[in-house]
């Protein structure tokens, strides 16, 4: 994926048409795989060089408490080394900040634009268990339906909890198992029985279908976004 590199708009020549052009070429493949409904990595990928910027143009003091985990040693001191010429130097200070701004309204709106892909997939997707679900539903699988396609997609997942500014969060693994053709004989019910039978390892494991009335680009979009929904849909059902 055509890509910046995390600290661009401090590297080399530090010039407003010259980062203006490497930002829209940048935007340009960003917005080529927006337009094919591929959500991923680019949305990512740009919602980190957003907060990058952000970091950059709030921070006075502390870079490396503010910038994202990404950035090595290296690349924080040469932006704390930039930060402390540009403050002394008048004309580099307002070139950065134009570029800055800049780039911060431009990438908003293709964000904008990402997150509007997301949600209309979104509204999408439907979750439904299927049979009944174990009380520990931390590990289990989940069917993919995309649109109109006849196949169904089956993964294991797994559930993790981890804790980031002191805040909980889930996360989960998933492992592709294989795929069934949907017809009378491979209902999801079915699907699960074989499951059970083939794997030992899991004896009563959650099961859930995921199915889109649409049909969209499966790993770039479908997955991470069904992925996502189905730890909010979990969670929400352990809490209940």
């Amino acid at each position: 994926m055509k890509t910046l590199s995390e600290t661009w708009f401090a590297e080399g020549y530090i010039d407003f048409e010259l980062k203006k052009y490497t930002l829209l070429a940048y935007l340009q493949h960003i917005n080529k795989g927006f337009s094919e409904n591929k959500l991923y990595p680019e949305l990512a990928d740009i919602i980190f060089h957003y907060n990058n910027i952000v970091s950059f143009r709030e921070n006075k003091k502390m870079l490396q408490d503010n910038f994202p985990k990404r950035l090595t040693g290296i690349q924080l001191e040469r932006l704390t080394l930039l930060y402390q010429q540009v403050i002394e130097d008048d004309e580099l200070m307002k070139e950065l900040e134009d570029i800055i701004h800049y780039a911060g309204n431009k990438m908003q709106q293709t964000i904008s634009d990402g997150t509007g892909i997301y949600e209309f997939v979104e509204e999408k997707i439907n979750i439904q268990p299927v049979g009944l679900v174990p009380l520990d539903n931390s590990e289990g699988y989940f069917f993919l339906n995309n649109g109109n396609e006849k196949n169904t997609h089956v993964f294991q997942y797994r559930l993790s909890i981890f804790e980031k500014h002191d805040e909980k969060y889930r996360s989960m693994k998933t492992s592709y198992i294989d795929r069934w053709n949907r017809s009378i004989s491979s209902t999801h019910e079915n699907i699960k029985a074989e499951l059970i039978s083939r794997k030992k390892d899991l004896p009563n494991p959650a099961v859930y279908a995921v199915e889109s009335t649409l049909a969209f680009p499966m790993e770039e979009t479908l997955l991470p976004i069904a992925k996502r929904i189905l730890v909010k849909f979990i969670s929400t059902d352990t809490a209940a």
